[in-house]
Order: C-alpha cells, then sequence, then structure tokens
C-alpha cells in the first residue's frame, strides 16, 4: 500500500524530538525522500507533511496557474515559503522547533493522521474534535448523497 493510513500517537523524548510512525517512514523511504517535507496546513492547526508525491502535486497545481500571477504568488508563498524539510535520525525521530510547537499546540504528544497523500501532525485534542467534526459533517454528505441518488 503506498498511502499513509490511520493515525498514531506518540510521545516527543526528552530532546525535543518525536518518531514518525513506521508505516510513514516505510512510504517517505519508498518515495525516495530523506526526511520528510512540511508546511503549515492552510486551513487546520495541524501540520502538513509528505515526501516528493507531496512536492510534486504542489507543483503541478502551480504549473495550472500563470507564471507571476498573485494566485500562483499566494499558494507558492503557503504552500513552499512556509515549509521545511525535517530530517529524520536513525531511529526515524524529527524535531520540531519551539515556535511551530506552539502554533500547533504541541507539548508532550502529538499525532499522526493519514490522509492518503500526506500526513498530518496535531494537538491530540484539536484532533479528536476535528475528527469528530469530520464525521458529522460525513454523515451530513452521505444523507445528502443518498437523496440526490434518489432522484
Amino acid at each position: 500500500m503506498d498511502r499513509f493510513l490511520s493515525h498514531f500517537t506518540h510521545r516527543f523524548d526528552a530532546k525535543g524530538r518525536v518518531s514518525i510512525p513506521a508505516p510513514f517512514r516505510q512510504l517517505l523511504a519508498k518515495d525516495g525522500f530523506e526526511g520528510v517535507y512540511a508546511y503549515p496546513s492552510l486551513d487546520q492547526p495541524a501540520l502538513d507533511c509528505g515526501g516528493l508525491k507531496l512536492l510534486a502535486e504542489i507543483d503541478a497545481l502551480l504549473a495550472t496557474m500563470p507564471p507571476w500571477s498573485p494566485a500562483r504568488d499566494a499558494f507558492a508563498t503557503a504552500l513552499l515559503g512556509t515549509s521545511e524539510i525535517l530530517r529524520m535520525d536513525a531511529e526515524g525521530r524529527v524535531s520540531l522547533d519551539e515556535r511551530l510547537k506552539a502554533a500547533l499546540g504541541l507539548s508532550d504528544v502529538a499525532v499522526f493522521v493519514g490522509q492518503g497523500h500526506k500526513f498530518q501532525i496535531w494537538e491530540p485534542s484539536r484532533f479528536q474534535a476535528h475528527l469528530e467534526e469530520s464525521r458529522l459533517r460525513v454523515r451530513g454528505l452521505r444523507v445528502k448523497r443518498g437523496s440526490e441518488a434518489t432522484v
């Protein structure tokens, strides 16, 4: 399987490092990326993460916009200008700087959430609230799709 699936909760160690879940590390290695490409999510209090496939998706999105356009500039700034390459150590741990941890509300625990082509890093209670909201939204969408199918 070549998708980021499931969710995992990991603790930060005494040096402020957190382990990327083993299945996610395997996908990143398979993708040929050494480390984790990460940027603040555009619409959630989370960190969007991935490898070369995620970068290729961003490049493809930018390629659909006219060069030098305000829209392209805005997307490039948000997706590339705020990004970081998180380097993994031999045990698959990365360090998040204190500024980023504070912005995400992270202290001693992080939740890694698979989203297929990418994964996110969340503060646990924020993720739980987002998960509840997502489930409610999906239930509503499912009902709506069901009613459209009968028309």
